[in-house]
C-alpha cells in the first residue's frame, strides 16, 4: 500500500487523475471501475481537460460504476447514472455501449446483480478500481456490517450515510434507502485501486482503515489485504495518519 499525502483537494485530484491516465496510455482498453459523489470531481474535470487537451483516448475505455440508487431512474438528476454523463461521459470519446452502470429501476435485484457481475467477469476483471471513502468507512455502498458481502448486492444505507447524502437532495426525506452496489470481493478483484480521501469528516475513517483492525465494521478496511492500493489523502483526512505514521518501513509514503 502506498499513500500520497496532498496539500489540498485540487492536488489530490490533479494526482488522481494522473494515475488514471497513466493506466489508459498503458493500456488504452482497460476496464475502470468508477466512483461517484463529490471526491472524484475535480479528477473527472482534470480528465475530462486531457482528453480534449492533450489527446488522452478514452475510445476503448470499457467503465463500470460502484454503485446506483434503487427507485432512481436515468434521468432523476440525483441518480448516478445523471451524474456520471452531466459530470463526465458526455465530455468525453467514450463509446456508449463500453459504460455500465447498475440500472436503479431493476425488474429483478437479484438478476440486475448477477448480470453486471457477469458483465464485469466477461471483460476481463476491473484494471483500476477509484473508491471513495464514506465516514463511516464504506465504499461503494458497503454499509458497516457483522459480514463483507462478495458480490453485487442490493444494499439498506445507514443512517449516516443518508444523512451525508442529503446535501445532494432537496430533503433528508427524498434521499434512497436503499443501492445496489458492487460488493467487497468484485472490488478486492481488481488489479489495482486508488482511494481518495479529501475532508476532515473522513480522517477517522481513513485511519480505521489503514491502521485499524480488518473488519466488516470498518468495509474500507479489507483494502489492507489488496497487494496494489494507492491512497491519496489531502491535509484535512490525513490528519489523524501524520499524526501516527513513526514507522515507514510497511507502508509507502509521498509527501
Amino acid at each position: 500500500m502506498r499513500i500520497v499525502f496532498t496539500k489540498d483537494y485540487e492536488e489530490m485530484s490533479l494526482h488522481a487523475a494522473k494515475i488514471v491516465a497513466g493506466q489508459l496510455y498503458l493500456k488504452p482498453n482497460s476496464v475502470l471501475g468508477l466512483a461517484t459523489g463529490s471526491t472524484p470531481l475535480a479528477m473527472y474535470r482534470e480528465l475530462i481537460r486531457m482528453n480534449r487537451e492533450n489527446g488522452l483516448d478514452f475510445s476503448e475505455t470499457v467503465t463500470f460504476n460502484l454503485d446506483e440508487y434503487i427507485g432512481l431512474g436515468q434521468e432523476d438528476e440525483n441518480s448516478y447514472y445523471y451524474y456520471m454523463y452531466h459530470n463526465f461521459f458526455n465530455h468525453i470519446n467514450i463509446r456508449q455501449s463500453n459504460i455500465h452502470i447498475p440500472s436503479g429501476l431493476p425488474e429483478n435485484v437479484e438478476e440486475e446483480c448477477q448480470k453486471y457481475d457477469d458483465l464485469i467477469a466477461q471483460s476481463g476483471g476491473i484494471d483500476l478500481q477509484i473508491l471513495g471513502i464514506g465516514q463511516n468507512g464504506h465504499i461503494g455502498f458497503n454499509e458497516p456490517d457483522i459480514k463483507f458481502e462478495a458480490t453485487t448486492h442490493m444494499v439498506k444505507l445507514d443512517d449516516d450515510t443518508i444523512k451525508a447524502n442529503a446535501r445532494f437532495f432537496a430533503t433528508v426525506e427524498e434521499v434512497p434507502i436503499h443501492a445496489l452496489s458492487m460488493g467487497i470481493k468484485t472490488i478486492m478483484h481488481a488489479r489495482k485501486i486508488l482511494l481518495l480521501a479529501n475532508g476532515a469528516a473522513k480522517a477517522e475513517a481513513l485511519f480505521r482503515t489503514l491502521y485499524g483492525g480488518i473488519t466488516p465494521e470498518t468495509p474500507a478496511s479489507i483494502l489492507q489485504l489488496h497487494q496494489d492500493v494507492t491512497v491519496i489523502v489531502e491535509e484535512e483526512a490525513a490528519r489523524l495518519l501524520r499524526r501516527n505514521l513513526n514507522d515507514r518501513t510497511s507502508i509507502g509514503c509521498t509527501a
